[in-house]
């Protein structure tokens, strides 16, 4: 990774012609400075690369409706909704950029320290304007000098190129901080993602008025539009794929470990998308009795289950989230087997409850009956009544963690919703979430026969609401023992 030239504390100039700061060089830099003459070469020479007759995004029309009902619940106020800063990883390297959920959702932009505002234009109706790095100046070498010039991370949209693709007015983020420091009237901003743009807001805002601005947005995904949809069945089935690519590679992960299961997982949502939309939980053995293992540096073994949760999340940020539990060896023994079906039995009366008007915990409590009875029936619960466990909550021992949660552009999607309309909700059509109930016998435990120690179990689909019912986003991956046994075989020849 070069480094000579990227100095420790850039400065970026706003005026085109204005002459650039002294670099300031890293300690340890091999060159002592710019030479007059190196700098007036670097500033010419150049080809005009500006993009014409941009189209826009394909979620432009998505984007402008959702701006519009922001608008719509926030008259006479001015919004803010920054993209977000990099994050330094180490010294001088940072963490790859993830723009804000908030922010991308209203833009479909995804580039660091983009901002949309939205200044109310009376009583009602709003302006939109999104404010961007322009592209880098020749003229005072930002462009080569710069630890985020173009010559070291890549050329970045003109704004008018970003006004053709995301259809909104474009200006200079460079600006904002004195636009903002001036503004009058309500504001409302999204925190936590931009530092400079909150100082910027600190006199004219109020943590209540800004949480009620973060509740809406996150409320606001509960139904996803066509666009989103389409966006999920995308990640799903490239999920779908990266499952088949790990059965295809376990005998390369027994001969190494769990990080063979996760790169190669993570080689695929590379490949077809963005990036993994969480980290991968990659658990052999007893660790598949951890919720989320994330460490993926234990051995695989045959004979015991592999239990993958993972998801692929689209160029356009939206996230599958599905799990499989695997016989590492192709076949289940009988007591996998059996823990195995009352989990998808289980998932089966949780699938079978998410339709139109249902309770949003419905789902939750059907998959947690099934498991309670099995449970009781293997005698681990002495001679209570199904009903008195599930009323004591005492199968949560080894079901542990709710049977699901919203899924979109975040894994666990509009986690900010209030709590009557999330989890005391009612599902409508559009709505897009996780069914995964679980069973987990920890390698400590006590209360269950050796036999069941450190076997964990999960399966986990993605299901949207329909008119009529459900579909399951995720279905092209076997659930059933037999076929994820069949399907298994049939992938490793």
């Amino acid at each position: 990774m070069s480094e000579e030239l990227i100095p420790e504390n850039p400065e970026q100039e706003t005026e085109e012609n204005e002459a650039a700061e002294p670099v300031k060089q890293r300690k340890n830099g091999l060159y002592p400075g710019v030479s007059d003459e190196l700098a007036d070469n670097m500033k010419s020479g150049w080809a005009d690369t500006e993009l014409h007759d941009l189209r826009p995004i394909a979620q432009a029309e998505h984007t402008a409706a959702r701006r519009a009902a922001l608008s719509d619940r926030f008259p006479g106020e001015r919004l803010v909704i920054p993209a977000g800063n990099l994050k330094t990883r180490s010294n001088d390297t940072e963490y790859a950029f993830r723009a804000s959920t908030e922010y991308a959702y209203l833009t479909g932009d995804q580039t660091q320290d983009g901002v949309l505002v939205l200044e109310p234009t009376g009583d009602s109706g709003h302006e939109a304007t999104i404010y961007l790095l322009p592209r880098s100046n020749r003229e005072n070498g930002e462009f080569w000098l710069d630890g985020q010039g173009e010559l070291w991370v890549g050329r970045r949209h003109s704004l008018t190129e970003a006004e053709q693709l995301l259809g909104i007015p474009a200006k200079d983020v460079r600006e904002l901080a004195a636009a903002l420091t001036g503004a009058t009237g309500p504001v409302r901003g999204v925190r936590g993602h931009d530092a400079g743009t909150e100082a910027a807001l600190t006199d004219k805002v109020t943590a209540e008025r800004d949480e009620e601005l973060r509740v809406y947005l996150s409320e606001a995904r509960l139904v996803k539009d066509a666009f989103e949809i389409a966006e999920l069945q995308k990640a799903c089935d490239a999920t779908a794929r990266g499952f088949e690519d790990v059965v295809k590679s376990l005998d390369k992960a027994e001969a190494t470990s769990e990080r063979f299961i996760e790169g190669t997982f993570f080689l695929r949502a590379r490949i077809e998308g963005n990036d993994i939309g969480y980290g991968s939980i990659c658990a052999a053995g007893p660790h598949a009795t951890t919720l989320h293992w994330v460490r993926n540096d234990g051995a695989v073994r045959a004979g015991e289950l592999l239990l993958l949760d993972a998801g692929v999340e689209t160029n356009d940020l939206y996230t599958a989230d599905v799990t499989r539990t695997l016989p590492i060896n192709g076949t289940f023994n009988p007591l996998q087997r059996k823990i195995y079906d009352a989990v998808y039995e289980a998932q089966e009366a949780g699938i079978a409850a998410v339709k139109p008007g249902a309770g949003y915990r419905d789902f939750h409590d059907a998959a947690q009956r099934v498991l309670a009875e099995k449970l009781v029936e293997w005698g681990l619960l002495g001679d209570l009544s199904v009903d008195k466990v599930l009323e004591l909550g005492l199968q949560r021992r080894w079901t542990l963690h709710g049977t699901g949660h919203m899924l979109g552009m975040d894994v666990h999607d509009c986690a900010a919703a209030r709590t009557e309309a999330y989890v005391d909700g009612t599902l409508e059509p559009g709505v897009c979430l996780t069914v995964e109930p679980g069973l987990y016998f920890q390698a400590d435990d006590l209360t269950v026969p050796a036999e069941y120690r450190g076997i964990g179990v999960r399966i986990e689909d993605d299901i949207l609401v329909t008119e009529d019912g459900n579909r399951n986003l995720s279905d092209t991956l076997p659930r059933r023992a037999d076929e994820v046994e069949a399907w298994m075989a049939q992938l490793k020849g």
